[in-house]
This record gives structure tokens, C-alpha cells and sequence, in this order.
């Protein structure tokens, strides 16, 4: 952490509220000090010259698989700090790195290598616990998710797995698998964000959920139930129960192709900046060419193919995770649900920041909190990513 005197100076400062144009940011110790509007220099100072870009509060991602070539599930440290590295050069300043179905040895496996690669991680954006996505799923919504391993939650297995929930930030499941509603309460009592995915529940299992502890809806329309009917009656699903619901908060992988602009425009119109988080979603394909690649463990992963700016199975049949980073969501939001700037930053930050429980460091620009910051320009193209305090990219002026 930067224990000096820091000053980004003829910025355009993003706050909660408004964009302060021509002001300046002063930090020390890694903190927000001031926001100072009269964008004087303060003596002893080391100056940023934001040179009229925009000064944003920086990116939290919490929903990544991976990225450069690597994923989380490789359970490699090396892995994990190079995933950080190159979001963070697109401007995430946080993220949560995601898990995928696989057995209880693995995911155990996975969360020591989590807790080895945070020690070391100081040149990337910051890990803020994992995400487990699975196993306990719905097998006919379980998209790219590997069938092996879906299963209904069992005791005997996630409380060996909560063991390590200081290092669970929190765990996706589908919840009307048998045990799912216990398994709910379970993680809230562990202080564990539970999450409603790859799901088939219908309104009242929703509602139920809520009552257990579930208050997130993962990757909104990806692998989750819509308007079905049984025996001429239509219910409404886990897509429709998260968009009427205030309980439930949203992810989106604004992607500009997981989700066409009539659905993000819906779902900002009925859920607004303060429920929707946006997420990658992204897999190791992020930042590579397209081609072949494996979503999952290198060795034993699923075959998938990148083109057309996504992750596709072989057959084209389903997407299999994104290749996005931040700064793509943000110009999707921008430029294809025709969302202001302020809001789409708070979708990229401050929602997210609140959803996991940072909003009191992480988030926004204001005296006190962590000063991570990213500096970009009108078609937001990361200029430099700051981590508390310290410049972990720059590009070359």
C-alpha cells in the first residue's frame, strides 16, 4: 500500500452524485483524503495528471472465472495473480474470483490456493473472497457446467467446505435442489452471500429463498427459469421473480452479447443502478485471441470455442462464459442500453461494492475510502488502474 502523498490533478471526478469536472483527488496512506475543487497542488505531493479524463471510482467484478489464458479452477497461484493482473488493466480494482461445479476435494483444494494467492497479490486487482458457482444446481440448467458433478446440497459436504468461510465471499445454488432452503440459512449464518443460479424454481420457491437467505440472482437469464406452465397454470420463474422482487439484487453480464438491448434496458428500467451489478462473467479466453480454449480446469475442462466476441460450446448451441472485461460492460451499458455515464459507473462500483459488503471502503470517490481509482477516457479506455493507493498499471503517455 502507498504509505505517500498522492494527487490526480484536471480530472473529471466521478462521485456517487454528479461528475466533478476539473477537480482534483488528494490521497495518503492508500486512503481518499480530499476531493479538492480547486485542483491546486498541495506541497510534497506526487502528481497524476489526469489530463481531463474521467476519474472513476474503479471496477469491482464479482462474478470472474479467469483470464490471460488461465482460470481459477487450474488452482494455480500463479494463475490467479496473473487473472488479476490483466482485469486490472481494464480497470478492475476488485474482484471475486468464481469456482465451477466440480467435487468437494477440488473446491477445498481450489480455497487454499485462493488464500495463498491473496498473500501475494499486489499488482493486480484485489481478491475480495470466492464465489462458489455449484454444484448444487438444476441438471436442465446447468448450461456449461459439467453434469458430473451437479448434485443436491449435502450437509456432510459444505460444512467441511464453510471450514474456510472466511475465504467464501459467496456461494451460487439453485434452490429448490432438496436441502437448498437449510443450505441457505446455513450460509448466512456463516456470513456467506447466497445466490439463486442455474436454477427452475418457480415464484413461491423464490420467495421461500428470500426467507432463507438468498438475495442475489446470478447472471439474470443465463440458466434460470422463465414463465412455464403445469397443467394449464402459468407461474412465473426465477427471471420474472427477480425483476418484481425489491429483496433481490441482479448481476448482468453486459456483454453486449449475452444480453440484446431490449433485455438491458428492461432490466435497468425495472431494477435501476442501484440492484444491477455487471459482471464479466469472463473465462481464461479474456484478453486472448479467439480460437479453441477450456472453460474449467486445463486439464480436464469443457472444449469450448471463442468467436463472435464470446465463449461458445463446439456445437453452438449455448454460450459458455464471456470474454469481457470491465471496461467492456461499461461501454455496452453506455452505448447499447443508452445509460448515462454516473449510472453506469455505479453499476460497476457502488452496487457491486454494497452487494458484497464493502460499501463502507470500497466503491466510490469520498474522503475515507480506499483509493482505488481509474482514470479513462470518453470511450473508456483505461489509462491507469489504481489499487489502495498504489498505480498497478499505466499506459505508456
Amino acid at each position: 500500500m502507498n504509505t505517500g502523498l498522492t494527487q490526480i490533478i484536471n480530472g473529471n471526478v466521478i462521485t456517487p452524485h454528479e461528475i466533478l469536472f476539473n477537480t482534483a483527488v488528494l490521497i495518503r496512506n492508500g486512503s481518499i483524503e480530499e476531493i479538492c475543487r480547486d485542483n491546486e497542488v498541495r506541497e510534497g505531493a506526487q502528481i497524476i495528471d489526469a489530463r481531463g479524463q474521467y476519474v472513476s471510482p474503479g471496477f469491482i467484478d464479482i462474478h470472474v472465472h479467469g483470464g490471460a489464458g488461465h482460470d481459477f479452477m487450474d488452482g494455480e497461484k500463479d494463475g490467479f495473480l496473473e487473472i488479476a493482473r490483466l482485469h486490472a488493466r481494464h480497470g478492475t480494482t476488485a474482484m471475486v474470483p468464481t469456482s465451477l461445479t466440480s467435487g468437494k476435494d477440488q473446491l477445498i483444494a481450489l480455497l487454499k490456493t485462493y488464500g495463498e494467492a491473496e498473500k501475494d497479490n499486489t499488482d493486480g486487482a484485489a481478491f475480495l473472497g470466492l464465489h462458489l458457482e455449484g454444484p448444487y444446481f438444476a441438471m436442465n440448467q446447468r448450461g456449461a457446467q459439467d453434469p458430473r458433478y451437479i448434485r443436491d446440497p449435502d450437509p456432510a459436504e459444505y460444512e467441511e467446505i464453510l471450514k474456510y468461510a472466511h475465504l467464501i465471499a459467496r456461494w451460487s445454488a439453485a434452490p429448490e435442489r432438496a436441502g437448498a432452503m437449510e443450505f441457505g440459512r446455513r450460509l448466512r449464518e456463516k456470513g456467506v452471500l447466497a445466490a439463486m443460479a442455474h436454477t427452475d424454481a418457480v415464484y413461491e420457491q423464490v420467495l421461500e429463498a428470500i426467507a432463507s437467505g438468498y438475495t442475489l440472482s446470478t447472471h439474470l437469464y443465463s440458466g434460470m427459469s422463465g414463465v412455464s406452465r403445469k397443467n394449464a397454470f402459468r407461474y412465473a420463474g426465477v427471471i420474472e421473480s427477480s425483476l418484481l422482487l425489491d429483496e433481490i439484487d441482479v448481476e448482468i453480464i453486459a456483454d453486449g452479447v449475452h444480453l440484446p438491448a431490449p433485455l438491458l434496458k428492461l432490466i435497468y428500467k425495472v431494477k435501476g443502478p442501484e440492484k444491477i451489478a455487471l459482471i464479466t462473467d469472463a473465462m481464461r479466453g479474456a484478453g486472448m485471441p479467439e480460437g479453441e480454449s477450456i472453460l474449467g480446469h486445463k486439464d480436464d475442462g469443457l472444449k469450448v470455442i471463442i468467436e463472435d466476441a464470446v465463449a461458445k460450446l463446439p456445437d453452438r448451441s449455448s454460450f459458455a462464459g464471456s470474454v469481457a472485461t470491465a471496461d467492456r460492460l461499461v461501454r455496452t451499458m453506455l452505448r447499447t442500453a443508452d445509460v448515462p455515464l454516473l449510472e453506469a459507473i455505479k453499476m460497476m462500483s457502488q452496487t457491486p461494492a454494497r452487494i458484497m459488503g464493502q460499501q463502507h471502503k470500497k466503491g466510490a470517490i469520498r474522503k475515507g475510502m480506499d483509493a482505488d481509482i481509474v482514470l479513462f477516457d470518453n470511450d473508456i479506455q483505461v489509462s491507469l488502474t489504481m489499487v489502495g493507493g498504489k498505480v498497478v498499471y499505466r499506459t505508456a503517455r
